[in-house]
């Protein structure tokens, strides 16, 4: 029986060994409750319809299809729940695509468990979370040069840094060395500039717009 506190995560990938293994895994939380661990579109999309979802892992590789085509047929339902792409890898233009689309994280399957149950944290509390070296090359464009990275103060440049790796306010303070109001100032500087409301929005909003001026 799901309990309000729990968070509910439903869990595609064509790989039957891998979610079964995921599904025990993620079981042993006490705030987690798996509703559903699938390897076809078809019975995900028939979960998303007779259960309450907060959070869908979804395995970028499907087969014959891929996630994009879930994300496309999961759109129409409206629901509010996040997405976190679990995926052994993705192209880095494929990654950026993703971002744009809003997911809220891309988690490499090499890495650990526990890496995972945060992420998910992360993820339900408004973080974004990817892979450090996939979200650089997904941002990365070779051709800008240093006369169009005006866009953002040098504070703006390092915080939006830090929002990309996933760190809390404290966390962004702590590393650049500033207060922890300052760091909520620059944050209202950077959604005000971007015409964003929340963290999510902002990395995808950078990447698509902006990401020549980081």
């Amino acid at each position: 029986m799901l309990e309000s506190r729990q968070i509910a995560i439903l869990i595609l990938d064509d790989h039957a060994l891998f979610r079964e293994s995921i599904a025990r895994l993620l079981h042993r939380e006490p705030d987690f409750l798996v509703v559903g661990d699938v390897g076809s579109i078809e019975d995900a999309l028939q979960i998303l319809d007779r259960h309450r979802v907060d959070i869908i892992l979804l395995d970028f590789n499907l087969g014959l299809r891929d996630g994009v085509d879930f994300m496309r047929l999961a759109s129409s339902r409206n629901a509010p729940w996040k997405i976190l792409i679990v995926t052994a890898g993705v192209e880095p233009s494929v990654a950026a695509d993703l971002i744009r689309a809003g997911v809220s994280g891309i988690f490499l399957k090499r890495d650990s468990a526990d890496s995972l149950v945060q992420a998910i944290r992360e993820a339900m509390s408004g973080k974004v979370s990817f892979d450090q070296e996939l979200f650089r090359r997904a941002i990365v464009d070779p051709s800008v040069g240093a006369a169009q990275r005006d866009r953002f103060t040098e504070r703006e440049r390092q915080v939006l840094n830090c929002v990309f790796e996933g760190l809390a306010n404290k966390e962004i303070a702590d590393r650049i060395g500033v207060s922890e109001s300052s760091v909520k100032a620059t944050l209202q500087q950077l959604f005000a500039k971007t015409g964003v409301r929340t963290r999510s929005q902002l990395v995808r909003i950078t990447l698509e717009r902006y990401k020549n001026d980081l």
